[in-house]
């Protein structure tokens, strides 16, 4: 069983990512557990502060090492995984590597993942130095923390987990999983509006069928997002 433990100080953000769809599922399922921790538990200090201004001057406030650390050790004495390459501790920041479906097929298959969800200017740099194994970012742009991130690794993360996703098949063909766009799908009804489902997909043919897929999403990877085909994994 995955355990995905979140570092926040806004805890209430992930009090409905559990309650919908094959997430819900995976957790009524004890296939993962999902524990979230508030920060300011751990700070030790007067009015749980957590944060203070950063030395040598700039705008914002900056997450202090000691709560963090205390909130990371306090979660490691917990769960108690015995082979520490199947733990790993995770900072979402603007700075860190892209996420893509190799990162989360990796998370996947770990015993733990500690999620740390920065905010304001960020964490103090001996938190990366000491506590990170690694620094993870969903894009190329700047969110006010990293609640929503550690959501969308979470979502991700879960929905690769065994017995979570109905036919793993399903797992096998989507977007992103060679490295290619997902093909056009269709539904009923067989025309709408004037436009017509492919003739090929109603042949019941399925090795052409297969074939079409193909090709349509090699051309549609070509066409927006060409650079999948330079990576190899």
């Amino acid at each position: 069983m995955l355990i995905i433990d979140v570092i926040t100080i806004f805890p209430g953000i992930f009090d409905n990512i559990v309650d919908f769809g094959v997430i819900k599922e995976a957790f009524k399922k004890n296939i993962c557990q999902l524990n979230i921790y508030n920060l300011r538990d751990f700070s030790g200090m007067k009015q749980d502060r957590v944060d203070d201004r950063p030395y040598g001057g700039g705008p914002g406030m900056v997450l202090m090492p000691e709560p963090i650390d205390n909130a990371v050790a306090f979660i490691k004495k917990k769960n108690k995984i015995k082979k520490k390459e199947r733990q790993k501790v995770i900072l979402l920041s603007p700075v860190g590597e892209k996420l893509g479906q190799s990162k989360l097929k990796y998370l996947s298959k770990l015993e733990n993942m500690i999620l740390i969800c920065g905010r304001y200017e960020g964490v103090d740099q001996r938190v990366i130095d000491l506590l990170v194994d690694f620094e993870i970012s969903i894009g190329d742009y700047v969110l006010t923390g990293g609640e929503i991130p550690a959501m969308v690794i979470i979502d991700g993360v879960v929905r690769l987990l065994p017995g979570v996703v109905g036919k793993e098949e399903s797992l096998k063909i989507e977007s992103f999983e060679k490295n290619l766009l997902d093909y056009p799908q269709y539904t009923r009804p067989p025309v709408f509006k004037g436009m017509a489902v492919p003739d090929i997909l109603l042949s019941g043919n399925h090795k052409r069928i297969q074939k079409w897929r193909k090709e349509k999403s090699e051309k549609i990877t070509w066409i927006k997002r060409p650079d999948l085909f330079d990576k190899d994994s």
